[in-house]
């Protein structure tokens, strides 16, 4: 037994009145054309994303945006610029010094931007160490608002997921915005 659960049991023994959840019937936010307003709003939180047209080579598009790019982590089968497989890394400091992740999406949210990204590779430090990250994403699982990011969202062997929005950054009382504070410092979602 942990504490966590210790003090939940507690909580719960100590409620007297009991009452059944409400029956809410939530309509979230909806856009005509979600692919539009999810590429206006990335750009909008810093980001950017880019809908990839039929025949475009994702590799090339991508080593286009980041021509600087050395060492480059991904464990996508279609992703032939890959210098590294954060699956293969016996050590996750490894990846410290990595300039580019090229990682799945799993949903990806009109109304703020946002990706779900399930933990889908064996070490998630990758998620964060990495100093820019692609993220890609089916243009079908686009959808209207974080309602629906909810129920379609889930969990995978690793129990670990997260939002993604944007670059990392950070703003402190006087107002001094701070890009990659405690991620990456730029992020591109890549629709196909």
């Amino acid at each position: 037994m942990s504490s966590k659960n210790d003090i939940l049991g507690n909580v719960k023994r100590h409620i007297t009145d009991r009452y059944d959840m409400p029956d809410i019937d939530i309509q979230g936010i909806r856009y005509a054309d979600k692919i539009a307003q999810f590429i206006d709003i990335s750009k909008a939180v810093g980001g950017d994303a880019i809908l990839l047209n039929e025949g475009e080579d994702i590799n090339k598009i991508i080593g286009n945006l980041y021509p600087e790019a050395k060492v480059i982590a991904s464990n996508l089968n279609d992703i032939s610029i890959a210098t590294v497989n954060p699956d293969n890394v016996p050590d996750p400091h490894q990846l410290n010094g990595t300039d580019l992740a090229i990682i799945q999406g799993e949903v990806g949210v009109a109304e703020n931007g946002c990706v779900w990204i399930p933990q889908n590779v064996k070490e998630k430090v990758v998620y964060f160490i990495a100093e820019y990250l692609v993220i890609v994403v089916d243009k079908n699982n686009i959808v209207n608002n974080m309602h629906e990011a909810y129920d379609k969202i889930t969990f995978n062997d690793y129990g670990f997921g997260v939002f993604i929005s944007g670059p990392s950054k950070t703003a402190d009382i006087e107002q001094s915005l701070v890009v990659g504070a405690h991620g990456a410092k730029g992020v591109t979602v890549i629709l196909r």
